[in-house]
């Protein structure tokens, strides 16, 4: 099964096609395998749970922090003019894979699940900060100029 997505605005479209189980492949759970999408590319560099001073939102808390990683990757994706509708692909590094729970809940939030993107996860040892849980980047196809 396939399921394409056109966007449109008055001068960009991009279109997302979600497979979610290709031939072969088992149905992953709550990602989608591949994403082909047209348009313009942007990736977002991974997003912890800083506050825009700098600051460690929810220490301890993986929820919290997703929340904060969410709503940075918001702004960053609003900023190259695309919201989490564009994303493509997530790749989560975190500190224990027992967290991805909380962190799928705040991801669910933001995404149509019925189409989500491709992701990655990966447990790592540390991030650069010892406080930090998780640490989220983001790729996204926004729409094309067409003039």
């Amino acid at each position: 099964m396939d399921t394409t997505t056109t966007k449109s605005t008055d001068k960009t479209t991009s279109t997302l096609t979600h497979l979610p189980a290709p031939e072969g492949v088992a149905p992953g759970a709550g990602y989608t395998h591949v994403v082909i999408g047209s348009g313009r590319f942007v990736a977002i560099s991974g997003q912890v749970a800083l506050d825009e001073s700098g600051g460690t939102v929810g220490e301890g808390d993986p929820a919290a922090q997703a929340r904060q990683v969410f709503e940075n990757l918001r702004r960053c994706l609003a900023a190259a003019g695309g919201t989490f509708d564009d994303v493509v692909k997530f790749t989560y590094y975190v500190t224990d894979v027992g967290h991805l729970p909380a962190i799928r809940d705040v991801r669910d939030e933001h995404i149509d699940t019925a189409r989500p993107p491709a992701s990655t996860a990966v447990q790592v040892s540390a991030l650069f900060r010892p406080e930090l849980l998780l640490e989220v980047e983001a790729f996204a196809v926004l729409g094309s100029d067409q003039g």
